[in-house]
């Protein structure tokens, strides 16, 4: 009796253990491309639960009044995330029925196939058997279904990386399993947009040097599409800035004179060096349609953009961009190259009190002595290239009355105070400032002189008043 009552429960322990059976839960990867690009997402088919045995549907009474298979949700009306407070509600998964056994049920004598559906806490059918057993039933196999997200869907919500699940129960005891987990993969990912690979300034105009303001430049609208919390890291490939001039000469600039931020709250602005710095005022969540945008700006002081920008040529430098995960596991670089190109310009201005240079031969000393007059900040020039600075007239002799006299316009000597060049005016252009560097609206101060010997030339010349043009002009070296 001792071994039949161990056998016996040997039996029973056997038996009640193969009646459970573990739930097998559904897993969905979701691929980044269908939520970047926001593409409408369908699986292939999937299984959720396998049938050995039943070939037909319940019916309550004979054959008659059919009971419909239906999920429902235990866990609510939403899928939940694994590791935050996040969700997707249950609209964002369609699903419908692709086959039982390889092929689709019988929809004989008014059975049916509902369209695409989601999860609810309340039953949803997923097929409408016949309304009579006699209306055919199904095969034995693999109950196999389509999953589907809506483009919209992924406009519209938020999918963070890890896995968003809901509890599945179904009501057919043969179909198993009876209860399951439907979860969404979502990979982390951070992936470029849109950005743009170069920015080109040019500068055009000397007034752009004579602004107080801080000049600004948007390197176009930075889009990131990304399933991760993220920050936004940058830096310059280099700590300097690469300067070939209008002549092509080389050089470089402190890169640190260049800032970069944005033109809103989304980045912090700081100055550019050759080592990574975050410019993220605050994480960049993943939110709705999960994608960042802002507009990173560069920006120059009014002091460093006229002292290190103002010379003519091109300045050239690489900005390197991360977008790296709060965790550091994952990151995308985008690279930027900037050009900033000056174009020469050259001004020469004389003040409408500095055009008439008058000389006075009215008493023997002048003649005797000669004279020089120097007329204070007559001319402000302005260059961006190194330059040479030349005088010249539009005739050789001076005219009265508009009509040319027989006194040579050599007879007047001009220079630049400080120096100790006078030039003989002639047609021909004079210099009169060598190796003059880019500058900007700087005031000469300039000499006429007519000598001693010259004045007394003018000795016995008819009492008048006699007149020349005076022009005066750069030229880049």
């Amino acid at each position: 009796m001792k071994m039949r009552s161990f056998f016996l429960a040997g039996i029973f322990i056997v038996c009640f253990g193969s009646s459970v059976m573990k739930a097998q839960d559904v897993y969905l990867s979701i691929p980044e491309n269908n939520i970047f690009n926001r593409f409408e997402f369908t699986s292939v088919p999937t299984r959720l639960m396998t049938n050995a045995n039943r070939t037909n549907w319940d019916y309550t009474f004979f054959g008659f009044g059919p009971i419909a298979p239906t999920f429902t949700s235990t866990s609510g009306p939403t899928f939940t995330h694994s590791s935050s407070l996040l969700t997707l509600p249950s609209s964002v998964l369609f699903w419908q029925l692709e086959s039982m056994g390889g092929q689709l049920p019988s929809v004989g004598l008014s059975g049916s196939l509902p369209g695409f559906q989601f999860f609810s806490t309340s039953s949803v059918k997923w097929f409408e058997p016949p309304s009579t057993s006699f209306g055919g039933g199904f095969n034995r196999g693999n109950i196999n279904f389509i999953f589907k997200i809506p483009a919209s869907q992924f406009t519209a919500n938020a999918f963070k990386a890890g896995n968003y699940s809901m509890d599945i129960t179904q009501n057919y005891n043969d179909f198993t399993p009876r209860n399951f987990k439907t979860i969404l993969v979502i990979s982390p990912s951070i992936r470029w947009v849109t950005t743009s690979l170069t920015k080109y300034i040019e500068i055009s105009s000397l007034n752009d040097y004579r602004s107080t303001s801080t000049r600004v430049w948007d390197l176009g609208n930075t889009e990131i599409a990304h399933t991760v919390d993220f920050n936004f890291w940058a830096k310059a490939a280099a700590n300097t800035v690469q300067f070939t001039s209008s002549k092509g000469v080389p050089g470089t600039r402190n890169i640190a004179s260049i800032k970069l931020g944005s033109n809103g709250p989304s980045l912090t602005t700081k100055a550019l060096s050759s080592n990574f710095q975050n410019f993220s005022a605050g994480n960049l969540n993943v939110v709705e349609g999960n994608r960042s945008s802002f507009i990173p700006e560069l920006y120059v002081s009014a002091d460093d953009f006229k002292n290190f920008f103002f010379e003519a040529g091109t300045y050239t430098f690489e900005l390197n961009l991360n977008a790296r995960s709060t965790d550091n596991s994952i990151n995308s670089l985008q690279n930027t190259a900037v050009q900033l190109k000056v174009l020469p310009r050259s001004e020469i201005t004389i003040p409408s009190s500095g055009r008439n240079v008058n000389f006075n031969f009215n008493t023997a000393a002048l003649y005797a002595n000669g004279q020089t007059q120097i007329i204070p900040n007559q001319i402000t020039l302005s260059n961006n290239e190194s330059f040479e600075l030349y005088v010249k007239s539009d005739e050789n002799y001076f005219k009265k009355g508009g009509l040319q006299t027989n006194i040579n316009s050599n007879i007047l000597q001009i220079g630049i105070d400080g120096s100790s060049v006078n030039a003989p005016l002639s047609k021909t252009p004079q210099k009169i400032l060598f190796d003059g560097t880019p500058v900007l609206d700087r005031q000469l101060n300039v000499r006429y002189t007519v000598s001693p010997a010259d004045a007394q030339s003018l000795v016995g010349k008819e009492n008048n008043t006699y007149s020349i043009n005076v022009y005066y002009s750069f030229t880049a070296i």
